[in-house]
């Protein structure tokens, strides 16, 4: 199952320490992929994908939240893409193990 979409990257600062950027699956697409990985899911509920966000492509897991899933974006594809906290960026999503 492919997907794309647009979202805002956010940051997630919970740990002084630590800062991760995310983007929020939009509920409706969350909604489509929860149908078609529930029996795949991994730890803590995830799922795994493929990403791509311009010309870099990656492999990571989704992670549930609260009303959606949430995709953490690494350092080098936002550098690589001249990307930050804030942008929308448009993403594809492509889920593995299905």
């Amino acid at each position: 199952m492919d997907v794309e979409f647009e979202a805002q990257l956010w940051l997630w600062d919970a740990r002084r320490t630590e800062r991760w950027t995310f983007v929020s699956v939009p509920e409706a697409v969350a909604d489509e992929i929860a149908e078609v990985a529930e029996p795949v899911t991994r730890g803590f509920g995830s799922v795994r994908v493929e990403v791509r966000l311009g010309d870099s492509t990656w492999r990571t897991s989704l992670f549930p939240g609260a009303s959606t899933y949430v995709l953490p974006i690494k350092k080098a594809v936002r550098t690589a893409q001249g990307c930050d906290v804030g942008d929308t960026v448009r993403l594809r999503i492509r889920l593995l193990d299905v």
